[in-house]
């Protein structure tokens, strides 16, 4: 009997049309002889769908012909079983799904949101639970945890939107101190999306303002200087990690932009002629650096993974002075663009096989999760006598 799994993508996010191309890419490689694959599409106004069109780039093209052909759903736990069911007058299930392969990116969605639903319903599921998305997202929180650990995090500050608006000199005070040029972000985005490079303190306001924008909590790091950029993708959970081989990433910017990632590539449909997200950027495999300095990237990577209690697959980018070599992590991806197959393909391990391992790997961490005590069958309300009857506070 074929695994049914359902993929979910989309979502309101920003980057709402990188998680469509990374989630086609996928279902395109899924082993159809092992699983039955459901497309769930989550639109920017966060309604569900599902249908067998939605595996096609195409339908993308225009969202009111997708919402005219394809079936509203939910999904919810009926009596154990992972029940896809159309929003309809008859309310057909469309599949009892045994997995969930989340392929989303951004705030809304990978930064824990998605997991969090998905671990109330109860369902299996593939990649970082909520804590480890949850960190992944956030630049700044990330970055304390990779300072408690002594891992080598570039110069930074952090600042929230109102604090900035309520006393905009001390926060240029602190970003003068940092040092420029600096890197402006948004602290829990992705994709490089309203990330700004200033040079001096003639374009900082502007840089800040635009990142406010799309977040309330802002990142401003020293820029590395000499700068050569390398990813390295990981697999697996706390008890045993593998790298991938690196990769460099080269940008025609100070740093790699939304454009060098998602709009490099060709036109028309997606495959050989049109974008392949993030494996359409322009990169080196394997990165032209020494072993020694590979293996450090490689050893880095694992320790960042294990420290943000991530699984699944994710990609850590990092930031190196090629004159210094002084090597410092960037941030993790728990869900990276393209879910990092292109890096994998490299380390011999084709497509097909990345998602095997990982729909395996989240198997046993579901089975590993459930025989943990998650709740108890006792219930200490079946005597209870209302608010009159109790004495004292309840105590944790």
């Amino acid at each position: 009997m074929k695994i049914k799994v359902g993929v979910i993508f989309g979502g309101p996010t920003v980057e709402h049309e990188v998680s469509i191309i990374s989630a086609v890419q996928a279902m395109e490689h899924l082993n159809k002889e092992k699983y039955d694959i459901y497309p769930i599409y989550i639109s920017k106004d966060r309604t569900w769908y599902t249908g067998k069109m939605l595996a096609d780039i195409d339908i993308y093209r225009d969202f009111d012909t997708l919402k005219r052909f394809a079936k509203k759903v939910v999904l919810y736990n009926h009596n154990g079983l992972f029940r896809l069911q159309a929003l309809n007058i008859f309310r057909t299930v469309v599949a009892d799904l045994d997995i969930i392969l989340p392929v989303v990116h951004g705030n809304n969605m990978e930064d824990g949101t998605i997991q969090g639903y998905l671990e109330l319903v109860g369902v299996p599921y593939v990649g970082s639970n909520v804590l480890g998305s949850s960190l992944g997202q956030d630049k700044v929180v990330m970055k304390q945890v990779f300072e408690s650990l002594n891992l080598p995090v570039v110069e930074y500050t952090w600042f929230f939107d109102k604090e900035y608006f309520l006393d905009k000199e001390e926060i240029i005070k602190k970003v003068k101190k940092v040092g420029f040029p600096v890197i402006v972000k948004p602290a829990t985005l992705g994709s490089s999306v309203g990330i700004t490079y200033v040079k001096d303190i003639s374009g900082l306001e502007n840089a800040i303002e635009d990142a406010i924008s799309y977040d309330n909590k802002i990142v401003v790091e020293k820029a590395v200087e000499n700068l050569v950029e390398v990813n390295c993708s990981v697999l697996g959970t706390y008890e045993s990690q593998q790298a991938s081989t690196l990769e460099e990433v080269m940008s025609t910017q100070e740093f790699l932009t939304y454009q060098d990632k998602y709009l490099s590539g060709g036109k028309g449909k997606f495959g050989s002629k049109g974008s392949k997200g993030m494996a359409s950027a322009s990169r080196i495999i394997p990165a032209r650096l020494d072993d020694k300095t590979t293996n450090l990237v490689q050893d880095l990577a694992k320790e960042a993974f294990k420290a943000l209690n991530l699984s699944g697959v994710c990609r850590i980018d990092f930031l190196i002075n090629s004159k210094t070599n002084k090597v410092y992590i960037n941030e993790p991806n728990t869900i990276p663009g393209s879910l990092s197959f292109y890096l994998w393909e490299e380390t011999n391990k084709p497509y097909e096989q990345l998602l095997d391992e990982m729909i395996t790997l989240a198997i046993k961490q579901y089975k590993v999760k459930h025989q943990k005590t998650i709740s108890f069958d006792t219930n200490i309300l079946s005597n209870f006598n209302g608010s009159k009857g109790i004495k004292g506070k309840i105590r944790k």
